[in-house]
């Protein structure tokens, strides 16, 4: 039985791709920075932001920058514009933990940027039972590593865990790491080639579909979790 269904956040669990190029380019221009093309930022999504900004704005303060974002990340999730969490995808959740599977999420985000997401009063409260990010773990995707804290703090196999993201890193981790993994591709950002080298378990195309894929996962015979990608079962 998969036990554990562990959730990427950014353009998985929500679409988040195209409102952060707009947030991070409405602080570049906070600080006197010329913006971002959309081409870089897509070519560096899905890396740790202050890992990305450097190749998003050369020769940018990363101290300046990370201040300024903090106050203007808490503007746009005032304005509910930045990780709407659909009504859809909460009931996929539900449905999830009323077939007997723990939720989790696992991002290469930092604490400042998942300090919402972990307030009491947000709608993931009481659905999760545990939440990574760069602020818990030793090791960010795409290194296998960064499921060892979740791995150690379920006593879990890796084979009784599930993960599901959108880029190709999410995939080297899981697969890296033992575990199954689902290619969420509602963002549009990917294609199902991006994912030639990995393993993948199920391709979807909205993240309601996990559901069903997740359960024809589990009654499916098991195979070796190397090698290249497969179609869905």
């Amino acid at each position: 039985m998969i036990h554990a269904v562990v959730i990427d956040v950014d353009d998985t669990l929500c679409l988040t791709e195209a409102v952060c190029f707009e947030l991070e380019n409405d602080v570049l221009a906070r600080i006197g920075r010329e913006p971002m093309s959309r081409a870089v930022h897509l070519s560096t999504w899905g890396q740790p932001l202050l890992e990305a900004m450097p190749q998003r704005s050369p020769g940018l303060d990363l101290k300046t920058f990370a201040a300024v974002y903090r106050v203007v990340l808490r503007e746009y999730v005032a304005a509910g514009r930045l990780d709407v969490v659909a009504p859809e995808n909460l009931q996929a959740l539900d449905d999830l933990a009323a077939a007997g599977r723990s939720l989790m999420l696992l991002t290469s985000r930092t604490e400042t940027e998942m300090e919402h997401l972990l307030a009491p009063d947000h709608v993931l409260t009481g659905r999760l039972t545990a939440v990574y990010h760069a602020g818990n773990m030793r090791f960010s995707k795409p290194d296998a590593r960064a499921f060892d804290e979740l791995l150690a703090a379920t006593g879990l196999e890796p084979r009784q865990c599930l993960y599901v993201g959108d880029s190709p890193g999410d995939a080297q981790a899981a697969n890296g790491a033992g575990l199954h993994f689902i290619a969420c591709m509602q963002s549009g950002i990917r294609q199902r080639a991006d994912f030639d080298a990995h393993r993948v378990d199920a391709f979807i195309d909205t993240f309601p579909e996990m559901v069903d894929a997740v359960a024809r996962l589990e009654s499916a015979s098991p195979a070796p979790l190397e090698g290249g990608s497969r179609p869905e079962p």
